[in-house]
């Protein structure tokens, strides 16, 4: 079965992140930047929410306020879910739907070692998935 781990392994372990009193059109360039959704915020090396380009939606655009004098700890999501990296593919969507987040914080022991996301947790199924139909394939057809 598939780990967490699997998925830091194939996707890499870098880290975006932004500080919480970066604005928010700086945690909007930083994404650009990086071609990603959401970034971590850091508060003197340690996680304290993610902000994502939702949050800005639902929290800047449709609030009316301006995103380049609107700060990151004002619209980020506090409570990010964080999980072993031994856990399962299968558990991390399970926490992904009960939680309903898109985004989960990896732990090794105590130190941060990633953040996967509901892309990353969908993609590795699919492969698992598609590994296991090929298998069975074989197994049947004897080639």
């Amino acid at each position: 079965m598939l780990s967490v781990r699997s998925i830091l392994a194939e996707k890499g372990r870098v880290i975006f992140q932004v500080p919480p009193d970066a604005t928010v059109l700086d945690a909007l360039r930083e994404m650009a930047t990086r071609n990603c959704g959401a970034l971590l915020v850091m508060d003197q090396g340690r996680p304290v929410g993610m902000v994502s380009e939702r949050d800005y939606a639902r929290k800047v655009v449709l609030m009316g306020r301006v995103s380049s004098h609107t700060l990151v700890r004002e619209i980020m999501d506090a409570d990010v879910v964080n999980v072993p990296i031994h856990l399962s593919v299968d558990q991390c969507m399970a926490l992904m739907t009960q939680y309903r987040s898109r985004h989960l914080l990896v732990r090794d022991g105590d130190q941060l070692a990633g953040v996967i996301s509901i892309g990353d947790v969908v993609k590795a199924m699919i492969s698992d998935q598609q590994s296991t139909i090929a298998q069975l394939h074989q197994y049947i057809t004897g080639g």
